[in-house]
């Protein structure tokens, strides 16, 4: 730890100077990170994070109560822990980058508010199915310690004629109470354009309500909606969000290093990767995934404790001939 840095932090907390402290604290996160002391980086901006106006829930508190549709009484979302990180998915550079600048905005939402800069509350991911969509909620709450809250889309939209905007109305309340990773799932369902033909009036009042929440929305929660059909949305959805990012497909590197973590300890003499990696070109992160499971699968069942080439190429050909559009 550099002392300039140590020094500015003992000075700031002398003069009660929090933005200051901040500065230096994240200036000496930055400088473990630069050091490749991921972990403690990690731990020491979750609890600058929860020294801020937005608090961390404690390791091993109980989850909150969840909101509920009032005529079902069913949970309109599920919340739970995630242990998930960012560094644990293999991600466009580009796209982990953005992902990890918004990890360390966070602690210091409090100096972009004194900056009179507006917080990025939201974020919208979009692109193929099978390519870390959800993961990436997942992982943002890992890396910020706080719980993941995934809507239940089936609750929230109620046959009943107005309910679903009053469950939405429950949901952006719910963020509103504490920090959350808040995921709108297949996001498409809820932002559908308005002019779609086959609307009856009621999808039309959900959009307006959605775009009407998201435009009010200032709470301690981070809102992450996601869709595979981006080109459905209501296109006065896009500006609401303060975050846009594709999800792209894998590239060869990424499908190869994917392969390689799924099968570490398992893969067999003469092993060659790359037939794998070529036969999985067009294909999302969890269809190489799911190639690494289906040949480990063959091995143990067949006694064995590393894949074959044989059995990486039958869990190819099963792998590409399901349907993954």
């Amino acid at each position: 730890m550099a002392g300039r840095h140590l020094k500015a932090l003992i000075a700031a907390y002398r003069d009660k100077d929090d933005l200051a402290f901040r500065r230096a604290a994240q200036a000496i996160i930055e400088e473990e990170e630069g050091k490749k002391h991921v972990a403690l980086a990690r731990d020491l901006r979750r609890l600058l994070a929860a020294g801020s106006a937005v608090h961390m829930p404690v390791d091993n508190a109980p989850l909150p109560e969840p909101p509920r549709d009032r005529d079902t009484d069913l949970p309109l979302t599920e919340i739970r822990s995630s242990r998930l990180l960012l560094d644990d998915l293999v991600l466009d550079t580009g796209l982990n980058g953005r992902l990890h600048e918004l990890i360390r905005e966070v602690p210091a939402w409090p100096e972009l508010d004194a900056a009179g800069v507006p917080r990025r509350r939201s974020l919208l991911l979009f692109g193929p199915p099978g390519c870390g969509k959800s993961s990436i909620a997942a992982a943002l709450a890992g890396d910020l310690g706080w719980p993941l809250a995934t809507v239940r889309t089936e609750t929230l939209m109620s046959s009943y004629l107005g309910e679903t905007a009053s469950n939405l109305n429950r949901v952006f309340e719910f963020a509103h109470s504490g920090p959350y990773v808040v995921l709108f799932d297949e996001f498409d369902s809820l932002g559908k354009v308005r002019d779609d033909p086959t609307d009856h009036g009621e999808l039309r009042r959900v959009v307006n309500a959605v775009l009407q929440l998201i435009d009010r929305y200032q709470g301690p929660s981070l809102l992450v909606a996601a869709t595979n059909h981006q080109h459905v949305l209501d296109p006065a959805l896009w500006r609401r969000f303060s975050e846009v990012l594709e999800v792209p497909l894998p590239t060869a590197d990424q499908r190869r290093v994917l392969l390689m973590r799924t099968l570490r300890g398992h893969i067999g003499p003469g092993i060659d990767l790359e037939p794998i990696v070529s036969g999985l070109d067009g294909l999302p992160h969890a269809a190489a995934e799911l190639v690494s499971h289906d040949a480990l699968r063959l091995a143990i069942l067949d006694g064995r404790t590393a894949v074959t080439q044989t059995d990486l190429q039958e869990a190819l050909s099963r792998t590409t001939r399901r349907p993954w559009r």
